[in-house]
């Protein structure tokens, strides 16, 4: 059987955690996800790990015109534990330093998403509910959070902070700080807010912790959102789409080594 491949390769710089060189390949072969992990694997590193916002932009900037979308490492392990995350990448969640209210989490119903209370004690509920929420700025030194008053659901929310902030309040450190303990306590009418916090059962399959998600915001939706791989929409900000892993579609693999140069290929 005869089929095109178009290859594309990009060198950037430092970001895994261990800092070495890696490149992007853009396969343009409609396949399953499981068998795109496997030709990643033989022929490269593994499926492409997206790490953070960085990432992103030069998975979306690099993309062949020609590809709208594409198959990425992130896989739901159906019957895996569930895992809470920050939303900001490289900050690790460590539950010896959680601060829930007692009784929390519950985790009534589907409740993966955190919230913090005035009293800076932690809780969780749905991440479709409709609430306030903090974003944290990493630029703006003489103001680092800022409440956001208008209610949205908790992917809504993480779009807005990354969009004109750095991300949502995320941290154990952030979540400390007197600037924050100040602002909440200026407020009255604030029962909780989204804070950074979520818990899913996703994982990478080069076997990775990062926990960048940038997920669209029907991703709770299980009729239009309801399987174990993900693909990421170039026309859609690359946002990720969680869809039946036996479809077939292009996908993208990653390699880690030497720099190699600028180049397409076709074979």
């Amino acid at each position: 059987m005869q089929w095109n491949l178009f290859l594309f390769i990009l060198t950037t710089q430092c970001c895994f955690m261990d800092c070495q060189l890696y490149q992007f390949h853009y396969i343009n072969e409609n396949k399953t996800w499981t068998e795109a992990q496997q030709y990643c694997r033989e022929k490269h590193t593994d499926l492409v790990t997206v790490t953070n916002m960085k990432d992103m932009k030069r998975l979306i900037r690099n993309s062949p015109g020609s590809m709208k979308e594409a198959w990425i490492g992130l896989h739901d392990q159906t019957h895996g534990t569930r895992t809470w995350y920050w939303s900001l990448p490289g900050e690790e969640f460590n539950e010896r330093e959680a601060n829930w209210k007692h009784g929390e989490p519950n985790d009534a119903g589907t409740e993966n998403c955190g919230i913090i209370r005035k009293h800076l004690q932690w809780g969780d509920v749905s991440c479709n509910r409709q609430t306030q929420f903090i974003c944290y700025d990493d630029n703006n030194t003489s103001k680092k959070f800022n409440l956001i008053e208008e209610a949205k659901s908790w992917l809504e929310a993480q779009s807005y902070c990354r969009e004109k902030h750095t991300d949502l309040i995320s941290g154990t450190k952030q979540l400390q700080d007197e600037e924050l303990k100040m602002m909440l306590e200026s407020k009255e009418n604030h029962q909780y807010m989204f804070m950074g916090l979520i818990r899913d059962t996703w994982r990478w399959s080069d076997g990775s912790s990062f926990s960048f998600r940038h997920w669209n915001k029907e991703f709770d939706d299980e009729q239009i959102n309801s399987g174990q791989c993900t693909v990421t929409v170039f026309n859609d900000g690359g946002r990720w789409r969680n869809e039946n892993c036996d479809e077939k579609k292009p996908f993208i693999c990653y390699d880690v080594g030497s720099a190699l140069p600028l180049q397409t290929e076709i074979l």
